[in-house]
């Protein structure tokens, strides 16, 4: 038998291709600083996204990975570009005026417009510590400010002072000609005003370690590279803290191909090689439009987790990161319902099988059972029909459909509960669009209500769709209470009535009844909220009085 780790080395789940990519850099020898550096960078110049939650998510799966693959002790640092200036003001953020004030500030010199913490950085940093915590991830958080201050860079800014001209002949030809004219590598921290100033470079003494540059008031003034006084330019800097900490793996949004290629070639110029990388593609909102943490487009994780579990939000990010995906509301039930598929799939799966599902790369070998005995898309149903205000109002239907479970037994389902009552007032109910019936949707639906309430009117109705579709015309006895007979006595329905795409069938229901264009398999709906209470529902939307 092949082992556990025989396996993940054939493994095409794409953490296991990574993390066999970054074992590579190591097969002749182990890394001399003791350890494989997976990394993961963000600007906190706006509100932490779930972007950003993304990016550590991802790593720490390849980090996983690669724990399984090899023996070499693994580090996350979570770095945060905290030294850059201001450039502009963020559009969803308190005190607008006062931030204006603060532009071309280090980040972390700005005032927090939130008055909770010593600067807007120091705010969003903390945000995203508490974000990353609530998940359990293991990291290492990083500012640069302290790695710029505390002279934790110094070593490699002196190397790149002295390989200067190579970093500006690797930058100069990717810029446009009025940039490239005053372009230097090396940002000043003005002693005078403290912001971080786009000035060209006019002297640099490599000896003294020193660059000479002018302020704008027109004096030229000598500062060292070291200790803080300077900030260097975006992509010069990402390859210096990648040449300076040694970073193995750092992934980053298709947007920045470019600047990895560029800041790749500048590692290397500084004498290291640049890490392994991961190009995914970014996440849209419901417009297709990319998510800013500027603008606070699309969704942000604080909104994901009011509506779902945590687990919820890891399976999305797993999900094919070089595919676009839009991210919005409507993607937090289908995303629910897919993970606890793959929890009920994973305990049947071989060892190939279950190092390919997303569950094994969210938890690991702990993989939990799921207690969803209630899909979450038919609890945001039972939840409009029922008009619920609370979950005890679902969990009367779902203790009617399973008896033996409770809040106790199953805490997930629980949860799931107070999500989709949640979910349901605050998302769909605002914008539910009921309609009335056609005349051939009326005709059916009455048909269908009828046998909702009579057992052997409903199997003479199967027996008849039976018949016309030149199947056995006797049907078995009808269970009201299962899923499946209930389902095909509406399928029965619309077969009868003339919908020849059953699809516009069970659309016209939904509509109708639940003032939406698709959800849950409609026989599991009826057996879950009653055959009878189905018959009643549908009456009312016959009366017009749900479309009212």
């Amino acid at each position: 038998m092949p082992s556990i780790r025989d396996a993940a080395m054939q493994s095409k789940a794409w953490p296991f291709e990574e993390a066999r990519r970054v074992l590579k850099r190591y097969a002749k020898k182990d890394p001399e600083k003791g350890y494989v550096l997976f990394q993961t960078g963000y600007g906190p110049s706006g509100l932490p996204h779930i972007g950003t939650f993304g990016e550590v998510a991802r790593t720490t799966m390849v980090r996983r990975a690669f724990e399984m693959i090899s023996d070499i002790p693994t580090k996350l640092i979570s770095f945060s570009d905290d030294m850059d200036g201001l450039r502009k003001v963020p559009g969803n953020v308190p005190n607008q005026e006062q931030m204006a004030e603060d532009l071309n500030l280090p980040l972390t010199k700005v005032r927090d417009p939130f008055g909770t913490h010593d600067g807007f950085a120091q705010h969003n940093n903390a945000k995203l510590c508490e974000f990353l915590d609530g998940f359990g991830f293991e990291y290492e958080f990083a500012s640069a400010t302290e790695y710029y201050t505390t002279g934790k860079f110094d070593d490699m800014l002196l190397v790149a002072l002295e390989r200067w001209d190579m970093i500006q002949e690797i930058m100069l030809p990717s810029l446009g000609e009025e940039r490239r004219a005053t372009y230097s590598c090396f940002l000043p921290v003005s002693p005078k005003t403290g912001h971080v100033l786009q000035v060209p470079t006019l002297e640099r003494n490599v000896s003294k370690g020193t660059i000479v540059y002018e302020e704008p008031d027109g004096e030229r003034v000598e500062i060292p590279v070291t200790g803080g006084n300077v900030k260097m330019q975006w992509k010069p800097d990402w390859a210096m803290r990648w040449a300076a900490l040694g970073v193995d793996y750092e992934m980053s949004g298709k947007d920045l191909i470019d600047s990895v290629t560029q800041s790749s070639k500048i590692c290397r110029a500084l004498g290291k090689p640049a890490p392994e990388s991961l190009s995914y593609e970014l996440f849209n909102d419901e417009l297709g439009q990319k998510i800013s943490k500027s603008k606070g487009n699309g969704l942000s994780m604080e909104e994901w987790l009011a509506y779902a579990a945590p687990e919820s939000l890891q399976y999305f990010m797993f999900l094919k990161p070089k595919t676009a995906k839009r991210l919005y509301f409507d993607v937090i039930p289908k995303a629910v319902d897919e993970y606890h598929q793959q929890l009920r799939a994973y305990a049947c799966q071989d060892e190939k099988q279950r190092l390919a599902n997303p569950v094994f790369h969210i938890h690991g070998r702990n993989v939990p059972s799921s207690d969803m005995v209630v899909p979450f898309a038919m609890l945001l149903n039972l939840a409009s029909v029922s008009g619920a205000e609370n979950k005890d109002v679902l969990w009367g239907f779902i203790q009617k459909y399973a008896p033996q479970t409770t809040a106790k037994s199953h805490p997930g389902l629980d949860a799931a509960a107070g999500f989709a009552v949640r979910y349901f007032n605050e998302r769909i109910k605002p914008n539910r669009d009921f309609r009335r019936p056609t005349d051939q949707e009326r005709a059916a639906m009455s048909d269908l209500a009828a046998c909702l309430r009579d057992p052997e009117l409903a199997r003479a109705k199967v027996a008849t769709k039976n018949e016309m579709m030149g199947k056995p015309t006797e049907a078995a006895a009808l269970d009201f209470s299962s899923d499946e007979d209930l389902q095909s006595v509406c399928f029965a329905i619309g077969k009868l009535h003339g919908f020849e795409n059953l699809r516009e069938w069970f659309k016209a229901l939904y509509e109708v009844l639940m003032g939406a264009s698709e959800g849950p398999r409609f026989g599991g709906f009826a057996a879950l909220y009653g055959a009878e209470a189905t018959a009643d529902l549908i009456d009312r939307g016959l009366a017009g009085d749900l479309a009212a």
